[in-house]
């Protein structure tokens, strides 16, 4: 069982807690951690594609940083001068670092995070708080796995009359592909019509309607928040003696690693990987039960 079978709310809060902690911790160890988790977790989820597109982004990090540093001036240590003659320092090439791998860290938890919530669990958290906004989620997230599989149906039904996006010269591929778009935006604009006249021929917006839920809050999910609340307790002690940031300006400076920094991190790398393993032990425990048989 993956940790998709948790309560909505076990969801909600462990990748709320982490992609906070990957937005607000700039602190190299803390970072990597956050990385490391993400990158691993997402090809567990995903598979081969997102293993591909996490390694793509390594390069791109690099690039951004590479730029960063070439157009961002501080720092004391110079490195050279760019084209144009500006310093490249080592304080913002470590930064723009920083900024490439917290972007890419957030954009691996929210891949993790758009295969484990439904547009059910949307609807079960925000929908007594803001029907309108859960149900506009809902639609949204459920619109884009849509949008692809109407995009490869539109785009097979064209190859077959000579007008896919592989056919013809590079003028008249270029159109095909302009068209398939629009025949797509047209589709999503009329599913959003179709969708509006049936939620609201539901009764969606009457005041005080219940919604159905199969979600129940158990042992298992009370064992996992006081986890998760034992490991948020050590990042927020991490926070208050400030080991989770470091001053890149004018020079690189952090509060040197100790047994209590080893500690913080140990707790943040225990939150982050939570649920990977869970997954594992469930995995495992699965395979043998069905040897045992």
């Amino acid at each position: 069982m993956g940790f998709e079978s948790y309560h909505p709310a076990i969801n909600f809060i462990f990748f709320a807690s982490v992609i906070a902690g990957t937005v607000c911790f700039n602190h190299p160890a803390f970072l990597a951690i956050s990385w490391v988790c993400a990158f691993l977790y997402s090809v567990k989820r995903n598979g081969v594609k997102a293993l591909i597109f996490d390694l793509v982004l390594i390069p791109l990090i690099l690039v951004f940083a590479s730029y960063y540093s070439g157009y961002t001036h501080f720092g004391l240590t110079v490195w050279r001068q760019n084209f144009i003659g500006n310093n490249m320092t080592m304080e913002s090439f470590v930064y723009g670092v920083t900024l490439g791998g917290i972007v890419a860290s957030a954009v691996m938890w929210f891949s993790c995070m758009f295969s484990i919530f439904t547009a059910d669990k949307v609807v079960y958290l925000f929908g007594k708080i803001n029907p309108h906004f859960s149900l506009a989620l809902s639609i949204v997230l459920r619109m884009v796995p849509r949008m692809k599989q109407e995009g490869k149906k539109i785009s097979a039904a064209r190859k077959a009359i000579g007008r896919g996006i592989n056919q013809g010269n590079p003028f008249r591929r270029f159109l095909n592909v302009l068209i398939i778009i629009s025949m797509v935006i047209t589709w999503l604009l009329e599913s959003f019509g179709t969708i509006s006249d049936s939620m609201r021929s539901r009764g969606y917006s009457l005041r005080g309607r219940t919604a159905f839920s199969i979600y129940r809050f158990d042992n298992r999910d009370r064992s996992f928040v006081i986890a998760i609340f034992f490991c948020l307790v050590l990042l927020l002690m991490a926070v208050l003696l400030g080991q989770t940031r470091i001053i890149f300006d004018p020079r690189i400076i952090m509060k040197p690693f100790t047994p209590l920094t080893c500690l913080f991190c140990a707790g943040y790398a225990a939150l982050c990987l939570m649920p990977m393993v869970l997954e594992l032990a469930s995995e495992y425990s699965f395979r043998k039960s069905r040897r045992a048989l």
